[in-house]
Formats: C-alpha cells, sequence, structure tokens
C-alpha cells in the first residue's frame, strides 16, 4: 500500500470489524474459476493449472484462510472440499466467521504469528488481505506452514475502471472506494514477493470478469464497508453517500433500478521452494 503510513494503516486495517456483519453480508464472493486456478499448482493430478477450472484435486487439501475475515473465502473453499482452517486477526470479524460457518476450524492470530504447525497446509489463500500483512514478517511466517511446493495466492475484487461510468464513480467517492482495477494491478506487480525473500518463485498473475448485482443502494452499502470509508468522521461519511446516491441517480447504467457493477478479481500465486 504505497504512499500509506504504518499509523494510518493499521486504523484502516482495524476498522472492519465494528462492521462485521454488513461486510459479510455486501461483499462479493470470488469466482469459482479464480479459486480453482490459484490452487491449482497443489491439486493431485494438477487439473486447471491452464486455468481451466477443471474439477480435480481439492478433495481434503490442506488450505489456509489467512486474513480471512468473516469467512467469505472460507466459504467457498470449504464448498469446495478442502480442509480449510481460517485464520484472522479481529477479534468481531472472527466471531461473525464462527457464527456464519460453525464447522470450519478457525483461529484467532495474524499472518505475522500463524497459530498453525510447520509444513501443515498445501496452500495459504489471502482474500482482500495480502496488502494488509507486514511481509517481512509475513513471508517467513507462510514459508514455515506451507509444505514445500505449497502455493501463496492473493485474490481481490476489484472495480473495472476501464468502463466509463466506474471510473465517474470513484472520482465521485472521492477515495472512499477500495482500489480500482489500474491501481490494484499496479499494486501487485509492486509487491515482488519472490525479491523480498528467497523462499518463493516469482509471482504469476491472472484476472476474472467477477460483475455483480446490485442497487443504487447495495452498492453504497458495498462501499460502506471499506476502509477509507471508515475511518472517515461521520459527517464525510453522510457527504460522500449522498454525492455517491446522486450521482448514480443521475446515470442510465444505474438509475433504473438494479444493474451489474463491472468487476474483475485479480489473483497474484507464487509457489514455495522446496
Amino acid at each position: 500500500m504505497k504512499g500509506v503510513t504504518d499509523d494510518l494503516k493499521q486504523r484502516r486495517a482495524s476498522s472492519f470489524g465494528a462492521v462485521a456483519s454488513a461486510y459479510a453480508e455486501h461483499r462479493p464472493d470470488y469466482p469459482e474459476e479464480a479459486i480453482r486456478w490459484a490452487l491449482s499448482p497443489v491439486t493431485a493430478d494438477g487439473s486447471g493449472a491452464d486455468g481451466s477450472g477443471a474439477a480435480g484435486g481439492l478433495a481434503g487439501l490442506p488450505v489456509l484462510d489467512l486474513g480471512a475475515g468473516t469467512g467469505k473465502l472460507t466459504a467457498q473453499l470449504a464448498a469446495l472440499g478442502t480442509a480449510v482452517t481460517a485464520v484472522e486477526p479481529d477479534s468481531s470479524m472472527l466471531t461473525e466467521l464462527r457464527r456464519q460457518l460453525p464447522s470450519v476450524q478457525a483461529f484467532g492470530g495474524s499472518a505475522e504469528s500463524i497459530p498453525l504447525p510447520d509444513g501443515s497446509v498445501r496452500a495459504v489463500l489471502c482474500g482482500q488481505s495480502l496488502h494488509w500483512f507486514n511481509l517481512e514478517r509475513a513471508l517467513p511466517e507462510i514459508a514455515r506452514v506451507l509444505a514445500p511446493g505449497g502455493v501463496l495466492a492473493g485474490l481481490w475484487n476489484n472495480d473495472d475502471n476501464r468502463v466509463e461510468w466506474v471510473a465517474g464513480l470513484h472520482e465521485v467517492a472521492d477515495g472512499a472506494t477500495s482500489p480500482t482495477l489500474t491501481a490494484r494491478l499496479l499494486d501487485t506487480a509492486q509487491m515482488r514477493l519472490a525479491d523480498r525473500t528467497p523462499r518463493f518463485t516469482r509471482e504469476e498473475t491472472a484476472e476474472f470478469p467477477n460483475g455483480q448485482r446490485r442497487t443504487a443502494e447495495s452498492l453504497i452499502a458495498t462501499i460502506s464497508t471499506h476502509s477509507k470509508f471508515l475511518i472517515m468522521p461521520p459527517p464525510e461519511q453522510e457527504r460522500v453517500a449522498g454525492r455517491l446516491r446522486a450521482y448514480l441517480g443521475s446515470r442510465p447504467e444505474t438509475s433504473a433500478g438494479e444493474f451489474t457493477l463491472p468487476m474483475v478479481t485479480v489473483v497474484l500465486r507464487t509457489i514455495r521452494k522446496g
């Protein structure tokens, strides 16, 4: 998160617990093909390594959802048959995750101090969370819990600002939204995980369409769960929400009720060396 001070980053990272139930309700899921692509290097038969989303090899695969939040990605991993464990540092988010997914093993913990044994998982997936980590401390911990040849992957859902009205939405939001697709691709390129530690291979990235059905009010509710919005003073939140409501009401793409918000899921993956 280039240009963000440590104090501001911590304020934003710790802001989600206050809206845990809204986060669970409004944040989008991930495309199944994106999850399969992230995991394809460690499936039993290697199926899906070409991004095809083939169905083999996920049953019982030990996976860690790190920075799991309220369990959006955790639930999808469980539905795919993996043996998923969730780790989340925020107690309110963890409580919501356990409420939503009582059968999933879930622990309090952070990327910098993972409460799992050495080499205990084949994959570590991070949905909307990898950018919050202190990578200098987190990468050795992730390498510790990953078996050799295991995969580390970050997944991010992003508004597609190549679409004109979406770019305008972000201008009106005045910094309250999450990064656009363009900004996310730049951020992921600058992570350079392999340059930070010799334990991981050079990263690969892929993009997957993930359009979401929204109304003006549900889109504003989603934006209201983003950290930049959450740390704003209440009067500023009201001002931004009013601007967004007016903009969405003025656009032909969004003024007639339900519409599709163009989104793209970016996946970055790297392999733990043996």
